[in-house]
């Protein structure tokens, strides 16, 4: 799992509203204070086709089908990890991602119903097996997720929290599978925490990952 001399991949899922983006933003500013190099990228997104891609896929009201928006996520995960990731991790940086393609695994292959089998083939054919060595998994109920969500967005939201009660309910069941499918990869986190006690758990475990002795305890 130790892989400091050709960088390390950690990336933080969970549901809408579930607090992944700021904890990956705290773990990055700790790693930062440690001494390591660290390269944030959030999905979709992270590159300028990305960017347009995110655009358009959480616009509401933006009509797309099923295996198109999967498609979509894709196309800016191969262009994220052909510009960004892989030089990164190459140079023996920290790449932290906000979400990655376990996303895609939850969303399209659980919330649209797509098959998490074959998507999932889809991702490592088109990352060219590239993957998380630690997935951070913020898990939270649909229902208190979309509630932060809404508060955050002062009642606006994008087109994928959008979607009705069972979809959330599918991306979450499928987020468990995954995690305990692959317990070695995974970290399943009580989203319903404190943003310091999550942020206590995940650096010390990536203090352990990454040998950073006595690290763990900084704040």
């Amino acid at each position: 799992m130790n892989r400091s001399a050709e960088g390390l991949f950690v990336s933080f899922e969970g549901i809408e509203g579930s607090g992944k983006s700021t904890q990956a933003a705290l773990a990055a500013r700790w790693l930062e204070e440690c001494g390591r190099r660290v390269v944030p990228v959030r999905e979709p997104g992270g590159t300028p086709f990305g960017e347009r891609m995110r655009e358009l896929l959480l616009r509401k009201g933006e009509p797309i089908a099923p295996w198109a928006e999967l498609c979509a996520y894709m196309a800016a995960r191969a262009q994220l990890v052909h510009d960004v990731i892989a030089p990164a991790l190459a140079s023996g940086a920290v790449v932290i991602a906000d979400r990655f393609g376990e996303a895609s695994v939850a969303y399209q292959g659980g919330g649209r119903e797509l098959g998490a089998e074959r998507v999932a083939q889809l991702y490592r054919w088109v990352t060219g097996g590239l993957a998380p060595d630690r997935v951070y998994l913020l898990d939270l109920s649909p229902e208190a997720g979309l509630a932060r969500a809404a508060a955050r967005g002062q009642g606006k939201l994008d087109r994928l929290e959008s979607e009705p009660l069972p979809f959330h309910e599918r991306v979450r069941a499928s987020y468990l599978r995954q995690a305990e499918e692959e317990p070695g990869r995974f970290r399943r986190l009580d989203a319903t925490a404190g943003v310091t006690e999550l942020h206590a758990a995940i650096r010390a475990d990536l203090a352990g990952l990454l040998d950073l002795s006595g690290a763990s305890g900084r704040s």
